[in-house]
């Protein structure tokens, strides 16, 4: 058996929260209860975007470059993960309105270069005065899941070194509203989606039209909507990562050389843990509810929490919940310390958070009974919320069609 030196810090392990995190979380909680929280049933009945909200979050810090710039920071990756299940956990719906411009962002920063990010990334927020959204247009009517099919076209017109859009974007969060969109599109369908690139839409470019916004189940605050793009013209140096990039990424892709990444699937893998702590968010915030009514709520002459079928459903979702935010956890610190996903880690930590989401939502509704049923309390909204995340985003099934490949070697289908 090897024996540890335990006087090496280098190789000490430990699973508490370092004080800048606790003190993060702490923040980020109370502006979910103060702000977020009480106006999450009127902003879900309006299904309007919140810009009060997002205003606010700006002038506290909540909300803007710099935030996410310390996040990213944070030498173990969790911090942004951090933030958003503290935001969350207040409303889902105003979190989204509060945290989308951040997909955009992971574009920009995922494949662009630094000038771009210098130049782009503050146009995405805007400022506390005047605060702006972005949005990342992946998905298409015919290329949700399947990346590769995807029709929105990018030509380069090289007497004007511009860039000519023409396609369409579905379901795209601040679609048509934002004053940055991040687009993907195919330069060279003949290689699937290894012939992608992504592209940024500076305001006010002629073009680029969003529809009204789409009524939606859940995450009603948060503007979704499709995007048109008719003879978008972009500058050369809208392309992201530049075309000396591009063209050598495509000259390996035409003599099958292996592939090291695309466009859209970079972005995801980025924002995947992100994502699972927001449905981590939704979770807690119907666990706790759900273990508070059960204190209170008399039946037979006692609390329903001392039944064992209910004591025993909030432990299995207390158990669900800290399981899914260790993967999360794990595959955060991994994308930030440049760890390969050698199982799909990424996958797996959306995989399950937006799962155990739709699972503790859907028992809470039960555990309330008829009383969960009703708009009066909000686990039906967290129930409505927290479908999205089996969806978007990469679809459960997805998710385990990358663990598979991950674990078989094989190119599953």
């Amino acid at each position: 058996m090897p024996a540890f030196a335990g006087g090496d810090q280098r190789f000490s392990f430990s699973l508490h929260l370092s004080e800048e995190q606790r003190e993060l979380r702490d923040w980020v909680h109370g502006f979910a209860v103060e702000v977020v929280r009480p106006a999450g049933a009127e902003w879900d009945e309006r299904e309007e975007t919140p810009w009060p909200l997002i205003q606010e979050a700006a002038k506290v810090g909540l909300y803007g470059f710099d935030f996410l710039a310390n996040c990213y920071a944070d030498p173990s990756g969790l911090s942004l993960c951090i933030a958003s299940e503290e935001l969350f956990w207040g409303d889902a719906g105003i979190a989204m309105s509060i945290m989308g411009t951040g997909l955009a962002v992971a574009a920009i920063y995922g494949s662009g270069t630094p000038d771009q990010m210098v130049e782009f990334v503050p146009q995405c927020f805007g400022d506390a005065a005047d605060p702006k959204v972005a949005a990342f247009c992946s998905t298409e009517p015919e290329a949700g899941s399947d990346v590769g099919a995807m029709r929105t076209r990018a030509r380069y017109d090289e007497a004007r070194d511009e860039w000519v859009l023409n396609g369409q974007k579905a379901y795209a969060t601040n679609g048509g509203i934002a004053n940055v969109h991040v687009v993907t599109a195919s330069v060279d369908p003949t290689l699937g989606s290894r012939g992608q690139a992504a592209f940024v839409v500076p305001p006010g470019t002629a073009g680029l039209v969003g529809t009204k916004k789409l009524r939606k189940l859940g995450l009603r605050a948060s503007h979704t909507a499709d995007v048109f793009l008719d003879d978008v013209r972009l500058p050369g140096s809208c392309l992201l990562g530049g075309r000396d990039a591009l063209e050598a990424r495509l000259d390996r892709a035409r003599t099958g050389q292996r592939a090291t990444g695309q466009a859209a699937m970079r972005t995801f893998e980025l924002s995947r843990p992100t994502v699972g702590a927001q449905a981590l968010g939704i979770a807690r915030a119907a666990y706790e509810y759900s273990l508070d009514y059960a204190r209170t709520r008399v039946q037979f002459g006692r609390p329903i929490i001392e039944n064992q079928g209910i004591a025993f459903a909030l432990a299995d979702m207390r158990t669900e919940i800290d399981a899914a935010r260790l993967l999360v956890w794990r595959a955060a610190w991994m994308g930030r310390n440049n760890q390969t996903f050698e199982a799909g880690e990424g996958s797996m930590s959306k995989l399950k958070a937006g799962e155990v989401a739709v699972k503790v939502t859907e028992k809470a509704v039960q555990i309330l009974g008829g009383a969960g049923y009703l708009r009066e309390h909000p686990v039906e909204r967290w129930y409505r919320d927290a479908k999205i995340y089996t969806i978007f985003e990469g679809t459960s099934e997805i998710q385990r069609l990358v663990i598979a490949r991950a674990i078989s070697g094989l190119q599953l289908r």
